[in-house]
């Protein structure tokens, strides 16, 4: 089969195709013809050698969400039978014409949606809803400022608050960008390069934070926040540390957390899928909730689309997609 490799640390250019042996389905995973896949920031992070793979992830593929047709399952698996069309959440392996995943960390690709569409659910929604619903607890009624919002991450988290009854505010890079997360419902958008978000919504206050920036926008961020609100971080793209009072959030009884979800557990992750499956999945039925495609990509053109996503001009997902 056809995969892309990361022959060696480096800029888009070290990504290559290359032949491989199609994999076998372990006893509780199933094989995939992969017929898309979603190309995410820790695929770029692996590429340049700083975000290592888990233990049993292929070492040299990345790719972390894909969608397509099961060829095979392994010996213990019930759901799923061969032809049936799944998006699945995977470790590592996803640029590539086949992939294993596990039986439980897989989805039904929804009625009418393209498998393009559908690979680009796994990571951004595993995500959103783990880091926003169960670590920011986000409730109907409640202010939350959404970091980044017209990247993948960030339309499904405004999506996904707006479906639950929150009062969006997000921030992004441009004119066309702001005016992209208004179309899918956010209340204001604020352009951080020419705005200060903080300036512009300290009169509000916000209940929950999904920060993927960090550095400078940390101590902007907890100023923020209403008494027991909520700051989650899911990367930090301007760095990890920033100085603030210890203080402060004692005495408004804030929380700071966040998580990473490449690295954790098999269970945790069927978990999260199951209750992904039973709280989005109605929405996307009830069209709630839609998928927003900026471009797609031949597997071969795997650099491309490394490119685009480090240029940051995208509003919404990169797509690889295969035949």
């Amino acid at each position: 089969m056809n995969a892309i490799v990361i022959v060696q640390p480096g800029p888009p250019n070290v990504l290559q195709v290359q032949d491989r042996p199609i994999p076998g389905p372990g006893e509780d995973e199933v094989l995939i013809k992969v017929f898309a896949a979603g190309v995410n920031r820790p695929d770029v992070a692996q590429r340049k050698g700083v975000y290592p793979p888990p233990p049993g992830a292929p070492v040299d593929v990345p790719g972390l969400e894909v969608a397509g047709i099961i060829e095979a399952c392994g010996e213990s698996v019930k759901r799923w039978k061969k032809g049936d069309s799944v998006c699945a959440l995977i470790a590592g392996g996803g640029y590539a014409e086949y992939t294993v995943a596990n039986a439980l960390h897989c989805l039904p690709v929804p009625d009418g949606w393209s498998f393009a569409q559908a690979c680009s659910l796994p990571e951004t929604v595993f995500t959103v809803w783990h880091n926003l619903f169960q670590r920011g607890r986000l409730q109907a009624g409640e202010n939350v400022l959404i970091h980044g919002g017209s990247s993948g991450i960030g339309i499904t988290a405004i999506q996904l608050a707006i479906a639950f009854g929150a009062n969006v505010f997000a921030t992004a890079g441009s004119e066309e960008k702001c005016n992209a997360c208004l179309s899918l419902g956010a209340e204001i958008c604020i352009n951080y390069k020419t705005q200060d978000f903080e300036e512009l919504l300290k009169s509000r206050g916000v209940d929950v934070i999904l920060d993927m920036i960090g550095g400078d926008y940390i101590p902007k961020n907890i100023r923020l926040l209403k008494p027991d609100g909520r700051l989650v971080f899911i990367n930090a793209m301007k760095g990890a540390e920033s100085a603030f009072s210890v203080s402060d959030i004692m005495r408004r009884r804030l929380t700071i957390t966040g998580s990473t979800l490449r690295n954790r557990e098999t269970e945790f992750k069927a978990q999260l899928a199951a209750e992904v499956e039973k709280q989005v999945w109605p929405l996307i039925k009830n069209k709630q909730f839609k998928s927003v495609i900026y471009r797609e990509f031949p597997l071969a053109e795997a650099a491309a689309a490394h490119s685009l996503m480090e240029s940051s001009e995208h509003i919404g997902k990169i797509v690889l997609v295969n035949g």
